[in-house]
């Protein structure tokens, strides 16, 4: 069973930790998707750049080598001319391949492979390619592109021209600089088209850089406010258990030193009082009053245990009446009450007592259709020795309220180390019946 329940606690315990750091882990992993997002398009754009740059130079080269042909017929220049056309004809066909419906992906691989791109960056271009092709700067670029296949074509159709040419013999003067014009022409038409398509990739770039970079530092930010709010939470949480813990100690203290049906001191922090008191040499005499109820049982008999409670609980009010801040008023069992007086003459404690009885003796409880007379038996013990015992005092408050219990009841006897030195005394009065 205790296995069980340890286990429980610790799967338990294990999920509150998951449920803790959950909002962190997913910020992280939604920071992680996005840095790898934005590695991947900025790879997959530096490939595009890349990529052109070998485009524009081979189409050139193309040019070039055509030209010298041309001019000197030699073979190995024809097909060097063959072999610089070859780029920009594989990056067209892998162009063709990703716009058809279904996208023919091997087909794009290897017009992407055939134009010189290295082969890391070829998943990269098809995927820029396929999912972000309409976003407005690749558009643009890839319409560049599409500019120029008449051209190729051109220049493709325009070398097997000068070949065939070249083959049937010398070229004429006229003929010649014809072809050597149109060359320039294709040339320049390409260039500009290049350069436009640098442009736009560029632009597109620093665009997407810009935009990545925001969404990066949004994303920081709200891991930030996220463990700035989730810790302010944890702070409060653990604020309220600590407030909540302190209200505990407070109440368990309360009740570990007060008695729970009047709120007056229990006889444990009475007796840590009274040893306080007798410790304290410095402190002068002080009065221990003690007050037995004379009625209780008859109204507990009677009315029942609520009728007793209650005649408890308005009695307890009346005692702490008119008290001073240092006055400790405590009940120590059934309808046993205790007084301690710090700083009290022994006049003065008496005094306090035949108040006490008169208050009592004014007091009349109602319960129901019933009404009672209450009285109280007072024992008066003025400690002025310090060498006295919490017993010994304890044992004279006791003997004075026992001789005024024999003497009749309702009165106040005061014990001071000797017999009946102060003796008050009250008529008894009946329990009066409403």
């Amino acid at each position: 069973m205790f296995r069980r329940t340890a286990t429980s606690a610790e799967r338990h315990s294990f999920l509150h930790v998951i449920k803790l750091v959950s909002p962190f882990v997913m910020v992280v992993v939604l920071q992680a998707a996005i840095a790898g997002f934005s590695l991947e398009v900025m790879s997959s754009v530096r490939a595009y750049v890349a990529g052109e740059a070998l485009w524009s130079r081979s189409q050139k080269n193309a040019v070039y080598f055509l030209n010298r042909y041309l001019h000197s017929g030699e073979a190995s220049l024809f097909a060097q001319y063959r072999a610089s056309l070859a780029v920009p004809i594989g990056d067209e066909f892998a162009r063709w391949a990703l716009e058809r419906d279904p996208v023919d992906v091997e087909t794009a691989r290897i017009g992407f492979l055939q134009g010189g791109n290295h082969p890391d960056d070829v998943p990269g271009l098809i995927r820029l390619f396929r999912y972000f092709n309409r976003v407005s700067f690749l558009q643009e670029a890839i319409s560049e592109w599409a500019a120029t296949d008449p051209m190729l074509l051109e220049l493709s159709v325009f070398g097997e021209l000068i070949r065939s040419e070249l083959e049937n013999g010398p070229i004429a003067d006229d003929r010649l600089q014809f072809l050597a014009s149109r060359l320039s022409e294709l040339n320049s038409q390409f260039t500009v088209h290049a350069k436009r398509f640098s442009t736009v990739l560029g632009e597109g770039s620093r665009a997407i850089k810009l935009t990545l970079t925001c969404i990066n530092l949004l994303t920081a930010a709200t891991l930030i406010l996220l463990l700035i709010w989730h810790t302010r939470r944890l702070v409060l949480q653990r604020q309220a258990f600590e407030h909540a813990l302190h209200a505990e100690k407070e109440r368990l203290a309360w009740q570990a030193s007060h008695d729970g049906l009047t709120g007056l001191f229990n006889r444990r922090a009475f007796e840590a009082r009274l040893q306080s008191e007798l410790d304290d040499a410095a402190a002068g005499a002080f009065g221990l009053i003690l007050l037995d109820l004379d009625q209780f049982k008859s109204v507990n008999d009677n009315c029942g245990h609520l009728a007793g409670d209650r005649l408890l609980c308005e009695v307890s009010r009346l005692l702490q009446q008119d008290r001073h801040a240092h006055d400790l008023v405590a009940r120590l069992g059934g309808d046993e009450f205790c007084l301690i007086l710090p700083r009290c003459p022994p006049y003065e404690a008496v005094d306090i007592a035949e108040r006490l009885r008169r208050s009592l003796e004014m007091f009349n409880f109602a319960w129901g259709d019933r009404c009672f007379s209450v009285t109280a038996s007072i024992g008066v013990a003025c400690i002025t020795d310090r060498n006295t015992t919490l017993e010994d005092a304890m044992r004279r408050a006791d003997a004075a309220c026992y001789r005024a219990k024999e003497k009749g009841r309702n009165s106040v006897q005061v014990e001071g180390g000797r017999p009946d030195v102060v003796v008050v005394a009250a008529r008894l009065r009946e329990p009066a019946r409403a």
